[in-house]
């Protein structure tokens, strides 16, 4: 979950001891120190390069393998459609000697990534898209990939009820493993593979005692994305009676196919390359990577180089936008040709009160059992006065003292260390019940967990008034008032402060993330193998449960792309992206910005992207920005990468013309990120110059522009500033956008711009920023 914030370790979204803490979820290469010892290498081909004499590319691998190793050095994988070329186990002077073989274009180290819904389809409007999608409709013949831990089959939400015949175009297989045969697929989970080879050489052999070694799924988060993504309608889905309803997928009617790449929250990209392999053989629809790393250039990132070999075949890639938030520049995923899913909250919540003994209220959030009984005001005592060793503040492992917190409530402080875990530390150490409070990062943002004694989880300001009478109070008692499930929570969504931020740290003139969705305590399928704390100690089952994280919002995405795709199965992934980027809202039915957790402010597009995804108007979007493989090499041109750089990318030969004068600010992508650089003493403005092309996929029609901005400073001109258009017709555009210096003290400005025929609004974000050098 890149965004799999389960904070059980750190791995998935932020969500509770499930999802991933925020700081794992960063990419770590696997390179060891010492020239005698073997690590995992990618190798990178120059497919065109291969001799004429040899009959398959395999076999140029090898030779080339050979050629520096004289040991039984194998290939792990061999790769034909996400790249082009092998994986190996390779000594640095090894991988060293290999990237100076003729044909082979890079070698890079093995990376690991961090794996990073019942109310959320009515929240998003979907129950009136049902109405437009019977069974029989060609959503049943779209096929979403899940690139994640693997599925629990046996779940509800994978029931082929209703379903036809699985799509010709299909051409994958279900793989048996460790209880898990082919049997275990349906019509609705067409297909299920695992891939381990990557993780085994690099990480160590599997714990068989806590995962398969098969498509099933021993942690949760891949039935949990798969199911919202994709998953069947199942009436009375709940946690321990939280959260009620029938719980579906985003597309209900859509197929799931499952390719299992991460064990014991790694992801490692050898595996996870042979995946985005198979998938593209096995002719998806949509791939769903709910797992990320920390950004670096696109021709080093292999998730990256698999999306470009995806999207070059018509596959929609949707990725998570990382947990990282609200650091600045936090955000993962972030290729131009992949959709970057940030994450948001929905109108539903799960109060449970903070009774004090002065009569104060205040009100948090946590998911209760069922085996808590009421109790009457007892004892409440801060964590910080309970010591027996450093920590005890954050209620860190055997930090508190059992004499000073038997038969109390403890105050625990957010910190690094698992939400739920700390419940533990406070029930070993004989409390009957916490508050964790959340620190100034955290503000006001409220994760629910199910934990293993009373608990709640409480904002910024209630933990600081919580704290002053703990400080003030001869003898501080509280009590716990769980109040189940509420909905209609407003204002919502809001842009969750977890989800990692703009501007995007590779290239600021690509304006990510995309667009959120929901992604904060949302509930879905899940695995019977462990409890929903994810913790060894925690022998509870469920069905279904409650995570969050950005691993959560990309699903989302997914799903709903899917049906888009079933509407227009000729639209490209670009067109895609820009229906569902440009329809997006960024105000509340009451004429408001949408907020930012974070600050609660107002968000701005580095939090929120292009806006909250609309999946009703992203159906008729009117005009679309799209988009070729071809583009994204200029783009790549632009970027001034060499030869052997673009071919890393894109598998193939492309020449960038040497008379022509290529800009990033020429993709015709559906927002604008404005970079000002530092100018010359003698000038004292500056301007950037955007090229767009709109196409009409609605009625012929006429439209208008309007621009937005926040910053006096700026000028910004759209010539033409009217286009009409007969059907299908492509209208192009600049944007001229002119600053004057010094800049701003923030050196940072944002807006938005808008085509409309007084039907369709086509919208889209702009940045403004100025980079920090000499005038």
């Amino acid at each position: 979950m890149v965004s799999m914030v389960r904070f059980k370790k750190p791995f998935l979204a932020i969500t509770f001891v499930f999802f991933f803490i925020l700081s794992d979820v960063s990419l770590a290469r696997i390179e060891n120190t010492k020239d005698n010892q073997k690590s995992t290498y990618i190798v990178h081909a120059a497919k065109s390069q291969m001799p004429t004499i040899l009959n398959h590319h395999s076999i140029w691998y090898r030779s080339i393998l050979k050629s520096i190793s004289n040991s039984t050095t194998e290939m792990l994988y061999t790769y034909d459609n996400a790249i082009h070329g092998f994986s190996t186990r390779l000594t640095p002077e090894e991988a060293r000697s290999l990237k100076s073989q003729i044909g082979v274009l890079k070698v890079l180290p093995e990376k690991i990534y961090k794996p990073l819904t019942t109310r959320t389809p009515q929240f998003l409007g979907l129950e009136k898209i049902s109405n437009m999608f019977p069974v029989s409709n060609v959503t049943s013949d779209i096929i979403i990939g899940l690139l994640d831990t693997g599925v629990w089959p046996e779940s509800k939400s994978f029931d082929d009820t209703g379903l036809g015949p699985i799509p010709t175009s299909w051409k994958g297989t279900c793989e048996s493993g460790d209880n898990f045969t082919a049997a275990n697929c349906n019509k609705k989970l067409i297909g299920a593979r695992f891939f381990l080879k990557g993780y085994e050489a690099s990480v160590g052999p599997l714990n068989a005692t806590k995962q398969f070694r098969s498509p099933r799924d021993a942690d949760g988060h891949g039935t949990h994305t798969a199911s919202t993504a994709a998953g069947s309608a199942v009436k009375g889905a709940n946690l321990f009676g939280y959260a009620s309803g029938t719980s579906r997928g985003m597309a209900p009617h859509a197929r799931v196919a499952i390719y299992k790449v991460c064990w014991e929250d790694n992801c490692v990209a050898s595996d996870l390359l042979a995946a985005m392999d198979a998938a593209i053989a096995d002719n998806v629809n949509v791939i769903s990577a709910s797992l990320g790393g920390e950004a670096i250039d696109y021709d080093e990132e292999n998730l990256a180089i698999g999306a470009f070999a995806a999207m070059e075949k018509g596959i929609v890639v949707s990725c998570a936008a990382g947990n990282s938030g609200p650091t600045k520049s936090s955000l993962q995923n972030v290729a131009p040709w992949v959709i970057t899913v940030g994450a948001g909250s929905i109108d539903r919540d799960f109060p449970v009160y903070v009774k004090l003994g002065n009569g104060e209220n205040y009100q948090g959030v946590s998911i209760n059992d069922g085996s808590f009984t009421p109790r009457t005001f007892v004892p409440l005592i801060y964590a910080g006065n309970a010591s027996v060793k450093e920590g005890a503040e954050f209620c860190v492992k055997d930090s508190l003292d059992p004499e000073k917190v038997k038969g109390k409530i403890v105050f625990c402080d957010r910190g690094n260390n698992s939400r739920v875990e700390k419940g533990i530390v406070v029930k070993s150490a004989g409390g009957v019940g916490m508050v964790l409070g959340n620190s100034e990062t955290n503000g006001e943002e409220l994760v629910a967990d199910a934990h293993l004694l009373p608990a709640a989880a409480v904002g910024f300001n209630s933990s600081k008034a919580i704290k002053m009478y703990l400080q003030h109070a001869q003898n501080p008692t509280a009590t716990l008032v769980f109040q189940g499930t509420k909905v209609g929570i407003e204002p919502s969504p809001i842009v969750s402060a977890f989800s990692s931020r703009g501007p995007n740290p590779i290239t600021p003139d690509i304006l990510k993330p995309d667009f959120i969705a929901p992604g904060l305590n949302i509930l879905a399928a899940f695995t019977k193998n462990a409890g929903p704390t994810n913790l060894e100690i925690d022998d509870r089952r469920v069905d279904f449960n409650l995570i969050t994280g950005t691993s959560m919002s990309c699903p989302h995405a997914s799903g709903i792309a899917a049906l888009i795709k079933s509407t227009y199965p000729n639209w490209s992934p670009a067109a895609i992206r820009s229906a569902l980027m440009t329809t997006a809202y960024t105000s509340y039915n009451n004429g408001k910005k949408l907020l930012d957790s974070a600050t609660n402010a107002p968000a701005t597009p580095f939090g929120v992207g292009a806006g909250h995804v609309n999946p009703i108007a992203a159906l008729n979007p009117g005009l679309v920005y799209d988009l070729t493989a071809d583009d994204y090499l200029n783009f790549l041109c632009a970027l001034n990468y060499t030869a052997d750089r673009i071919e890393a990318v894109a598998r193939r030969k492309f020449t960038c013309d040497a008379h022509k004068h290529y800009s990033v600010t020429d993709l015709n992508y559906p927002s604008f990120g404005v970079v000002f650089k530092p100018i010359a003493r003698s000038s004292n403005a500056t301007i950037v110059k955007h090229e767009r092309t709109l196409t009409n996929v609605g009625v012929a029609g006429t439209y208008k522009v309007s621009v937005t901005l926040d910053i006096p400073s700026v000028n910004v001109t759209v010539e033409p500033n009217v286009l009409s258009f007969n059907k299908n017709e492509k209208k192009s555009y600049t944007v001229t956008f002119a600053a004057s210096y010094p800049p701003p003290p923030t050196q940072l400005g944002f807006g938005r711009l808008e085509w409309s025929n007084g039907k369709n609004i086509v919208g889209s974000p702009i940045s403004i920023t100025w980079e920090l050098g000499p005038k």
